[in-house]
Parts: structure tokens; sequence; C-alpha cells
């Protein structure tokens, strides 16, 4: 299999990103949303296929120094369980080498995904969401 990797977004059609990330699943982002957080993140990456098919993107959020926030990891399905996401992250922490420190918050159920990759449980994590109640509900907070 063949792949086109980049760091740049100057290409993506928004519509096609939108797709991957409904479809991965990480939920339903607007086109406009996506453009946003994509344009402010510091490091970014898009995989393609040898079809051209957008197969998997992440960025990452950077001061440029001491914190680094890992986000947005989607592959599409049928990509999923073949390294893609692993080769994805690890293209992006590589873009974050001599920060002091590099977070995220994964989805319910992926944790031992990013624990195979040097991550570890954040244990004084704390976090506010636009829809608190939504994000109790999907396992992303709980009470202290």
């Amino acid at each position: 299999m063949t792949l086109e990797w980049s760091d740049s977004q100057d290409t993506i059609n928004w519509h096609e990103l939108q797709n991957l990330y409904r479809l991965a699943p990480l939920g339903d982002k607007s086109v406009e949303l996506l453009q946003t957080v994509f344009t402010n993140s510091r490091f970014k990456c898009f995989v393609r296929d040898e079809a051209g098919r957008l197969v998997a993107a992440g960025r990452v959020l950077s001061d440029g120094a001491d914190c680094a926030y890992l986000c947005d990891v989607a592959v599409m399905p049928d990509h999923q369980g073949t390294g893609l996401g692993r080769a994805v992250v690890q293209r992006l922490l590589d873009h974050c080498k001599g920060h002091r420190k590099i977070i995220l918050y994964a989805v319910p159920g992926k944790e031992d995904f990013y624990r195979r990759l040097g991550f570890m449980r954040l244990l004084t994590g704390m976090a506010i969401f636009e829809d608190q109640a939504a994000a109790i509900a999907r396992g992303h907070l709980g009470e202290v």
C-alpha cells in the first residue's frame, strides 16, 4: 500500500476531512470548525492512499517549547488496525520533540493505544466542556 504524507493543509478538501472525522468516528465536525482548528494548529498530518483518498489526519496545538496538545487523530475504518494511526501519532510526536510535555485526551476505549505509544494517565487533568452532560455521558468527564 502506497501512502502520500503531507504536513500542509494547502490542498485539503475540507468536506473530505469532515467525512473522515464522521466515519472514523470522531464526531460530526463542521467544515468551518475543521478549517479553524487545523489552521490554528502548529503541526498537522494528512495521509492519502494510492487512489488519492484522505485516509488519516491529526494535529497538534503547541506553544513551541513547553506544552503540546495532540488531538483529532482520525483513521478511516478500512485502514484502522494497519499501524497507520500509530504512524500518524509518531509523526506528530516527532514534530513535538523538545516540548516539556505532550498531552491528549483519548476517546474512551482507546487509552491502551496511546499507552503503547508512551502516554501515561494524567492524574491531575481537569476540563470544562461546552456540553458537560454530554462529555460525562461519553465517558470523557467524571467527578473528582
